[in-house]
C-alpha cells in the first residue's frame, strides 16, 4: 500500500472548526496530521479561523497527563481570546466535553525575549490560573500528539487570576495547590507536577515554539499546565483553585 502524502493543515483546521462551532465531536481524522509538524500546521491554520488568541498554553507537562493522552512530552497550544474570562465569572458549560478543572500558574510577559537569553527576564508577572480544557475529539486520549497538536492542545475556557507578588523569591516546585468543587476540596498537587518547575515548563515552551516558526512576544500570557490530577466538574458546579499564601482563584459553571 503507497504511504499517503502529507495531511492538508486547511483541510484538517476546517473539519476541527466544523467540530467547534457545531459542537459534534469527531471520532477520527481520516487524513490527519502524521507528525508534529503536520499538528502544528493544522494548528496555525485553526488559528486564522477561531479568531485572535493572546498566549499559549502548555498540555501534558505532567507525567501522569503525558502517560493519560499517550504523548512523550508536552504539547504547546494557543489561548484564544474568545474563552477568556475573569477570576468570579460565570462560564459556559453546556458543551464541554472533558469537564475538568486544572490549577495552573500562568506568565505574562513584558518584553519579547532574548532568544540567546533567559525568557524569565522578560517576566512581567506570575498569575494564578484556571484552565477548563477541552477537546473536539470523542476519544481524545487515544488520537495522539499531532492530531492534538492540531485541536490546539485541548484549548478552551481559561480564567487568569491574581499575580503572585514577590514571585521571584518563590520556590514554585513546591508550592502547593489544591482544587474544591462545590465546597469540598477534590484534588492536591503542587508546582513539580509541572515538568518539574512552572519555570522549566516556560522555558521548554521558548524553545519548542521556536521550533516551529513561532516565538513569545511582549504581552503574551503562558500558562504552563495542571498542577493536579484533574477533577470532573459540570454545570452549576463552583470551582475554586487554592494556592496557598499565594492566593486562589474562583468561577462558577452555568447550569
Amino acid at each position: 500500500m503507497a504511504e499517503r502524502g502529507a495531511a492538508d493543515p486547511a483541510a484538517t483546521a476546517e473539519r476541527i472548526w466544523a467540530a467547534w462551532r457545531s459542537g459534534e465531536r469527531i471520532a477520527a481524522l481520516p487524513a490527519g496530521p502524521r507528525d508534529a509538524a503536520e499538528g502544528m500546521a493544522a494548528q496555525d491554520a485553526l488559528r486564522a479561523l477561531a479568531g485572535p488568541s493572546y498566549g499559549w498554553k502548555i498540555a501534558a507537562t505532567s507525567a501522569a497527563g503525558q502517560a493519560h493522552v499517550d504523548v512523550p512530552g508536552p504539547l504547546p497550544g494557543p489561548l484564544f481570546t474568545r474563552f477568556r474570562y475573569a477570576p468570579g465569572d460565570r462560564l459556559p458549560s453546556h458543551d464541554l466535553h472533558m469537564r475538568v478543572a486544572e490549577a495552573e500558574f500562568a506568565f505574562r510577559l513584558g518584553t519579547d525575549p532574548d532568544p540567546e537569553g533567559d525568557v524569565l527576564d522578560a517576566v512581567a508577572a506570575l498569575h494564578l490560573a484556571v484552565e477548563l480544557p477541552d477537546s473536539r475529539y470523542t476519544h481524545f486520549a487515544s488520537v495522539g500528539g499531532p492530531a492534538l497538536l492540531a485541536d490546539a492542545a485541548c484549548a478552551s475556557r481559561f480564567v487568569l487570576g491574581p499575580e503572585v507578588p514577590g514571585w521571584r523569591e518563590v520556590d514554585l516546585s513546591t508550592a502547593g495547590t489544591e482544587l474544591w468543587i462545590n465546597g469540598e476540596r477534590v484534588a492536591t498537587g503542587g508546582g513539580a507536577a509541572v515538568l518539574g518547575d512552572p519555570r522549566t515548563a516556560l522555558a521548554w515552551l521558548a524553545t519548542a515554539l521556536r521550533g516551529f516558526g513561532h516565538h513569545l512576544r511582549a504581552g503574551d500570557v503562558v500558562t504552563t499546565g495542571t498542577t493536579t490530577v484533574p477533577p470532573a466538574i459540570g454545570p452549576g458546579d463552583a470551582v475554586r483553585a487554592d494556592f496557598g499564601e499565594l492566593g486562589s482563584v474562583a468561577l462558577s459553571l452555568a447550569p
